[in-house]
């Protein structure tokens, strides 16, 4: 026994504890060839050394590009092989959410219902249209009510289009930019991506027979409307440089060549059109940045020429709708030659003889009550107002008094239409049926999912037709999918008519307002120069922490646009996950007046980058967000706000999501390989005036990449169709790289996509798992 626990001994004396294994080292990241190029432009010189990746007609350069594209794509793979599980998770959690919708919500339009809906085991919709007189048979009234029964009612249904077909005839790929029913119903004018010549092509199909017709058979269509009842068609194409020049008018059904109504040979100068809501004009606006002008047509002649109704200085916004021999003009032109920071309406009789045509004032202006939008039906004026900050949408009776010159909307008794809280956006519907009392609006709040609603101006009666339960995990959709029931009976209401005129239906739960479970905050945040920039921020109650949270800031300040603040129902993972998720309307977006806009555009761009910045370090001195765990979130020109944050203050930031960023504007500016608008270059400045060029050399994200820094962790998603071509994404990438210092736990990566991400829900969802395994990943690292 003793001998035996020697030998125990001496055996343990010469045992060698094995070495714990080394984990595997980290992938190294792709290296991309550095052909360094001289570019000199005003009195700066500058090298590039990837400016070869942007080079399409070099088949070298492309060859190259293509090994870099897919080293890249391994690269990504590896740096996110660990989070396997987790992308899993997120994906079979948000594909949960998604609104699998049946149907879209019918849109009433005469005498027919029109709607699309996705049929089982089909990547694309079907358009679709049944009679409205014939539709109640069909409605379900079972528990919990299931809307409109497709199986039964089927005979009554008229397929229009079916895109799974027009997907074979354009190489299985189908996106539909404008689609257009005739006035009389029978004809269907659109418009298909033809991806392999990149451009849009019209077709034009009978939907009493279901056959294309045989003109017009257009191509790089970039606008349309219907005259003559349905009888002829006006259209703009455009040229080699995506410019709108040329509108022709079709004769339906006639052999004739279609006939050019306009060209305009100035390249600084495009064309759109449009019809009035009564279908009686189709108006033109030709624009440049010098001047706009608005051109009449008369749609039951379309032969007879064009009527110039309004011109003005400057790039601007001008929309024209006529209502019982009145023409009225929606815009922001300057007014006697002075800057105006909102939209007007103004009114003049169609048959004016005075030359210039005098436009009178309809409102009285007031900075309180600033009219965002307006709708015109028979009956109705809707419009969309906005006092400070907070969104409100009113009908007023039609016709509008004559002679009394301006008014204040008050004087005019409006409706002010219940809304929920939080609203972040007012969206009107497509509202073709000018003679219907009903008019669709979308109402959007960050912690509500989107409502499709139908406002009655005539009773007063206002309906969710359309809305996402994510309590019940459901889509309530009239005549649609199912719901249920409780919820479907709260959904229809009838405004008190007692209450002045103004009902508030904040705290009706029947908006399925997720406010009870995701707290919405505002703030008011000083920038850099004393300007209050907006924040908002979104959290959920449960899960929130004291001075623990990571948190997504997200930015655009760009064009003018509203910063899209909706629920989206992915991001539900990251506040379930105790996230803080916050939005900031830096300068250079919309919601605060022309002035606001023009303070973050051209030269003052960098205001939209002290802005956010300023809300970012807001966050984390409230405790908000927890230091070192804030994350930036930017989208197309909110990738360049989001990239130039970064570059004045990485430590700032953990991580970055940049989806199809704009980040090289120095050279996208001054060598445009993808066709620019005049809208682009106002935005971003001009980079033949030298003050402007040197403002776009300094907020540019490519050329102002801090050297030997530890930069945050950044995930960049770009796809071969963006406008704002993969090359930027691709040659920031290679430079943050190039220049940083490098850490494995704060990797750069480029995930890149060959297809337009919206149009397929798996695509959406995967890409939506990525972003957020990658944040995750980068918080916990």
């Amino acid at each position: 026994m003793r001998q035996h626990g020697h030998r125990l001994l001496r055996r343990w004396a010469h045992y060698k504890p094995q070495k714990p294994q080394a984990p595997p080292a980290p992938p190294t990241p792709p290296k991309p060839p550095r052909k360094p190029q001289s570019f000199t432009f005003h009195d700066s010189t500058w090298e590039d050394p990837y400016s070869w990746m942007s080079n399409l007609n070099d088949k070298v350069a492309m060859r190259h590009m293509d090994v870099y594209m897919e080293q890249e794509e391994k690269y990504t793979e590896a740096v996110m092989s660990d989070t396997e599980r987790l992308q899993a998770k997120l994906q079979s959690e948000m594909a949960s959410r998604f609104a699998f919708d049946l149907s879209t919500p019918p849109l009433r339009w005469g005498p027919w219902l029109y709607y699309r809906r996705v049929e089982e085991g089909k990547q694309y919709a079907v358009l679709c249209r049944r009679l409205a007189n014939l539709n109640e048979e069909f409605i379900s009234h079972k528990y919990p009510s299931a809307g409109f029964d497709f199986t039964s009612g089927k005979r009554i249904e008229q397929k229009l289009l079916d895109y799974n077909q027009e997907a074979e005839r354009f190489g299985g790929y189908a996106y539909e930019e404008l689609s257009e029913v005739s006035p009389d119903h029978r004809f269907l004018a659109y418009t298909m991506y033809d991806k392999d010549n990149d451009y849009f092509r019209l077709s034009v199909r009978n939907l009493n027979s279901g056959s294309l017709c045989s003109k017009p058979q257009a191509e790089r269509v970039s606008n349309l409307a219907w005259a003559k009842d349905g009888q002829a068609l006006i259209y703009v194409v455009t040229d080699n440089n995506k410019r709108p020049y040329r509108i022709y008018c079709s004769m339906i059904g006639s052999t004739d060549e279609d006939v050019l109504l306009l060209e305009e040979s100035d390249e600084n100068v495009y064309v759109n059109i449009r019809h009035t809501k009564d279908f009686r004009f189709v108006t033109v606006n030709t624009f440049s940045t010098t001047s706009s002008k608005v051109f009449l047509i008369n749609a039951a002649d379309p032969l007879s020429g064009m009527t110039l109704v309004w011109e003005c200085q400057g790039l601007a916004h001008c929309i024209v709708e006529h209502h019982q021999g009145y023409l009225y003009l929606f815009t922001d032109a300057t007014k006697e030659g002075q800057s105006v920071d909102y939209h007007y309406l103004l009114r003049s009789p169609v048959d004016a003889s005075s030359s210039p045509r005098i436009w009178e004032s309809v409102f009285i202006d007031d900075e309180d009550l600033i009219v965002e939008d307006v709708d015109f039906s028979d009956k109705h004026l809707v419009l969309i107002t906005r006092e400070g900050r907070k969104f409100r949408i009113c009908s007023v009776t039609l016709p509008l008094p004559v002679g009394k010159g301006a008014v204040h909307p008050k004087e005019l008794n409006p409706y002010f239409l219940p809304l929920p809280r939080h609203v972040s956006q007012i969206s009107p519907g497509p509202n073709y049926d000018f003679y219907s009392s009903t008019m669709r609006f979308t109402i959007s709040s960050p912690v509500m999912p989107d409502a499709v609603v139908d406002y009655d101006l005539s009773s007063g009666k206002w309906n969710i037709i359309q809305q996402q339960n994510l309590l019940h995990e459901r889509t309530r959709i009239l005549y649609g999918t199912a719901s249920t029931a409780s919820i479907a009976e709260k959904s229809s209401n009838i405004i008190n008519s007692n209450s002045m005129n103004e009902v508030n239906a904040e705290d009706d739960n029947s908006w399925n307002d997720l406010s009870e479970f995701y707290a919405c905050e505002h703030y008011d945040v000083s920038s850099c120069d004393g300007v209050v920039v907006p924040l908002t921020i979104v959290y959920s109650r449960k899960h929130k922490k004291e001075n623990q949270n990571p948190g997504l800031l997200h930015g655009h300040g760009a064009y003018g646009e509203l910063l899209d603040k909706r629920w989206r129902s992915e991001l539900k993972s990251l506040l379930d996950r105790g996230w803080v998720v916050a939005y900031a309307d830096v300068r250079g977006g919309g919601g605060g007046g022309k002035k606001w806009h023009h303070d973050g555009r051209r030269a003052k761009k960098h205001n939209s980058i002290k802005d956010y910045l300023c809300c970012a370090k807001f966050l984390i001195e409230k405790g908000i967000v927890q230091e070192n765990k804030l994350a930036g979130w930017g989208h197309s020109a909110g990738g360049l706000l989001v990239a130039s944050a970064i570059n004045c203050c990485p430590d700032l930031f953990r991580a970055a999501i940049l989806k199809v960023p704009f980040l090289d504007p120095s050279n996208t500016l001054l060598y445009p390989i993808l066709p620019l608008m005049a809208a682009d270059y106002e935005e971003f400045g001009y980079p033949g005036d030298v003050d402007e060029f040197h403002a776009i050399q300094k907020y540019s994200p490519y050329d102002n990449i801090q050297k030997d820094v530890l930069y945050p962790a950044v995930l960049v998603t770009s796809s071969f169709n963006t406008r704002f071509g993969v090359w930027e994404a691709a040659k920031w990438v290679a430079r943050v790289r190039e220049r940083t210092i490098y850490d494995s736990k704060r990797p750069i990566l480029l995930n890149l996509t060959t297809d337009i991400v919206e149009e397929n829900r798996y695509l959406q969802c995967k890409e939506s798992a990525l972003e957020a395994a990658f944040l995750i990943k980068a918080m916990e690292s």
